[in-house]
């Protein structure tokens, strides 16, 4: 082993560890990994930018374009729009179904919009039907994995393992030419959670206020005449020294502040509003220089969608679900302000589980400092008319079903699906390759008005992008320093006098494994490059191998963190993590011993 090598192998090593324990965020990753190969010199500052530059990486923000342009002209919701009339059939049934719809969108459209409708689609049946959510949501996250796996444009992580495999010389795949093992790994993974649905959680029906652990009360007090705290700031008063009140509110001469801060001068007749638990609640009543509203306009916190009750007039509390790229990731409840929710008030936060991450667990210990990450609810009280607003926040999904917020016309939804059609056909019959037909797809979008440019820059995960323009330079280190050729001799070492079944099995249950706990595009980019070169020594077809590679990057079924999806509703709170290493963990081997015969009998 030489020392360009050995270097190579710690910092993928340092990368590995730092995916694994999300201390940092993956676009910051992607750029530690750029500098420390420029300055181990392993690649050229012109090999260094080569991922901005990839097909790989611009055909993914080209498919990222085109299918925000889908969702925002609804053709998402339209798609899925007849699963509530399935409301009526039992579980057992519902299941399936739910499944087999989701994973057919996914081939064609991104897996994490896919999701999200279903989500909202499901959410809102769990409310008006009593249809339990906790037997559905986990379901169709797996079926969207799988059925991403089923085209060519189905995930980034098929782009990337083509981007790689051309780049090493191989015949690039065709748009359908893996979709027979796709789909048969769909039907065995509708199969298989279907019989085991029984394992998933019952949902139980509760409250806001026991879902978010919260016991406390929205208040209203009006300051009287003659109040010790006329004239005085918030922070001279009580109710800044006292951790269980907050100050949600100022209503002053018809004006509302709906952010005071702590020098907010108080004056008479001010009316406040309040969070506070039942103890505080008592002694407001109690104080002098102040009038608590009636008792019957004290409400605790209630569901929304269980209880419809309010706050106050025409006030409602709703939850809101973040996504990638959300500009509210990264803020806590004390640095969320009026402009980021349009005029909402953020009551509480619920974070997904998180068995990682000791640093933000270290020091984030207030429950007001906990700073939003992708997967997360926010609980926020709002006023109808505000509504909307609050609905127009990019990338965050509300958990209730409202009135839409834009009306799109007929004639953009069907334009923007004809779109979608033209970029399949053209890559499915090899017309163009899925790169110039995505790029034509865009310039279609934005020339018809389907999407405007702002929407692009706002709902584009550049997460993603980054991550891949950061990952792919270290698939070219793999070969200026010949560690991929270095780690398939040491591999056919192992493999030496063993059956091809084995050698594939071996290969995806490695990628498996390695994409449970990193990013599945960041295993694709370091796996590829090793199964291309394990063929070419053993002198057989490499596309068996790259297609190991490319199913075990998505198959990440066993952790709640390895795919987006995943994540997501692992945050909503309704599993824990043994939800997904049990159920998961059978489709994952179940999958693994059917793809290693599949593909060796393709040899």
């Amino acid at each position: 082993m030489s020392i360009e090598i050995a270097i190579l192998f710690f910092i993928i090593i340092v990368v590995i560890v730092l995916f694994a324990l999300e201390v940092f965020p993956v676009d910051k990753i992607a750029f530690f990994i750029l500098a420390a190969l420029l300055l181990t010199n392993i690649v050229s500052p012109e090999e260094a930018i080569s991922g901005f530059s990839s097909p790989a990486t611009i055909t993914v923000l080209a498919l990222m374009i085109i299918a925000i342009g889908l969702e925002t002209n609804g053709v998402i919701d339209w798609l899925a729009s007849g699963l509530k009339n399935l409301r009526f059939l039992p579980i057992f049934i519902m299941v399936p179904v739910f499944m087999f719809i989701a994973g057919s969108i996914s081939a064609f459209i991104n897996t994490t919009a896919v999701v999200i409708v279903f989500i909202k689609i499901i959410t809102e049946l769990s409310a008006k039907y009593d249809i339990p959510n906790s037997k559905l949501l986990l379901p169709i996250s797996f079926a969207g994995i799988i059925g991403g796996s089923c085209t060519l444009m189905g995930t980034s992580t098929n782009l990337i393992v083509n981007a790689v495999a051309i780049d090493r010389g191989i015949e690039r795949f065709g748009f359908f030419e893996f979709t027979w093992y796709g789909v048969i790994f769909l039907i065995i993974t509708i199969v298989i959670v279907s019989a085991l649905v029984k394992l998933l959680p019952k949902t139980k029906k509760t409250k806001i206020t026991e879902d978010y652990n919260l016991d406390e009360y929205i208040t209203k007090v009006i300051i009287t005449k003659n109040s010790g705290v006329i004239g005085k700031s918030i922070s001279e008063t009580f109710l800044y020294d006292n951790d269980d009140i907050e100050v949600l509110r100022l209503k002053r001469n018809g004006i509302i502040n709906d952010r005071p801060g702590k020098f907010t001068s108080l004056k008479e007749n001010d009316q406040l509003l309040l969070r506070c638990n039942l103890e505080n609640l008592i002694k407001l009543k109690d104080a002098d220089g102040f009038t608590v509203i009636k008792d019957e306009d004290n409400r605790k916190l209630a569901d929304p969608i269980t209880d419809s009750e309010e706050l106050e007039e025409n006030v409602q509390v709703v939850e809101i679900l973040m996504l990638p790229n959300s500009p509210l990731i990264g803020k806590s409840i004390k640095t969320v302000g009026w402009y980021d929710l349009h005029g909402a008030v953020p009551l509480a936060i619920r974070k997904r589980r998180n068995f990682r991450n000791p640093r933000r667990r270290i020091f984030n210990r207030g429950k007001d400092e906990i700073e939003l990450r992708v997967g997360d609810r926010l609980l926020v009280e709002v006023s109808e008319s505000a509504l909307d607003e609050l609905q127009k926040i990019e990338n965050v999904t509300i958990l209730q079903q409202h009135k839409n917020i834009e009306i799109t016309t007929k004639t953009k939804k069907y334009l923007s699906l004809a779109i979608l059609l033209v970029v399949i056909g053209l890559s499915a019959f090899s017309i163009f390759p899925i790169l110039k037909s995505a790029l034509i797809g865009c310039f279609l979008m934005i020339f018809t008005k389907c999407i405007d440019l702002g929407k692009i820059y706002s709902q584009v995960n550049w997460q993603i992008i980054f991550l891949l323009a950061g990952m792919i330079p270290l698939g070219v280190a793999m070969n200026n320093t010949g560690a991929d050729q270095w780690i398939s001799d040491q591999l056919l070492l192992l493999f030496e006098n063993r059956t091809d079944t084995i050698v594939i099995g071996i290969l995806f249950l490695v990628t498996m494994v390695l994409s449970g706990f990193i990013s599945n595009n960041a295993t694709a980019i370091i796996i590829t490059p090793i199964a291309i070169s394990i063929a070419a020594s053993m002198q057989m077809d490499p596309k068996p191998f790259i297609l190991s590679v490319l199913f075990a990057s998505n198959f990440s079924f066993f952790t709640p963190v390895g795919y987006q999806t995943n994540t997501i509703i692992y945050g909503m709170g309704i599993y824990r993590f043994r939800h997904f290493f049990i159920i998961g963990g059978i489709v994952s081997l179940v999958l693994w011993v059917t793809a290693s015969l599949l593909l060796s009998a393709s040899l």
